[in-house]
């Protein structure tokens, strides 16, 4: 290995995530086969246990990183419970990383109404039908009710559930990894105090 494959990273030189995070994400756009806005997202429940599971990034700017969901699902109790979060992305073809956490807010109305608009009406009908995170008896039943929800709404919008909306994640810490030989990777961590303070750069350890 050269000195120069050890030190020389260009991410590590960056002052701001957000700029990072969406030139990151755009390159996994054009490299990653499914999914590039998949993610995983980690909540605890009352009792501090933890839950992860993979949801899709529905949006992120300065202000955080927003996902959808019912809220009476396992996340997102624990969400409103708990008002904090993690997630992990992971882009296996560029071998990159990022991981950040932070308080929770619920997106307004007119957000939740503007994205569910632009779902497929199946998953608009299927975000009435799922009684998300909760025994099902049967397949059968699930069809039934997406059956009657079709009907219901066979004709003009389909409004969106009381139950259904979104989260932003407000970071206070965003750590960008990239794989490199031996296991000598680059890591980087942006963190501040709160969601409204300016962020401090810390390189660390592999």
């Amino acid at each position: 290995m050269s000195e120069n494959e050890l030190t020389t990273s260009d991410f590590t030189e960056q002052n701001e995530p957000f700029q990072l995070f969406a030139e990151w994400l755009k390159e996994a756009e054009a490299s990653e086969i499914n999914d590039p806005n998949a993610v995983a997202l980690a909540t605890v429940d009352e009792d501090g246990l933890p839950n992860v599971r993979m949801v899709l990034l529905k949006g992120f700017d300065q202000d955080g990183f927003v996902f959808y969901t019912n809220f009476e699902s396992q996340k997102g109790r624990e969400v409103l419970g708990q008002k904090k979060a993690a997630m992990c992305f992971h882009w296996k073809t560029l071998r990159r990383q990022v991981r950040l956490r932070g308080p929770v807010e619920v997106v307004s109305d007119e957000e939740a109404d503007a994205y569910y608009k632009t779902r497929a009406r199946g998953s608009r009908i299927g975000a009435w039908a799922s009684r998300q995170s909760r025994p099902l008896e049967s397949r059968f039943a699930l069809e039934k009710a997406v059956a009657e929800y079709t009907a219901r709404y066979a004709i003009g919008e389909i409004p969106r559930p009381p139950h259904w909306s979104g989260f932003r994640i407000r970071p206070t810490s965003i750590e960008f990894w990239k794989d490199q030989k031996f296991r000598l990777h680059d890591r980087i961590e942006f963190r501040r105090a709160a969601p409204e303070g300016g962020w401090d750069k810390v390189r660390m350890y592999p």
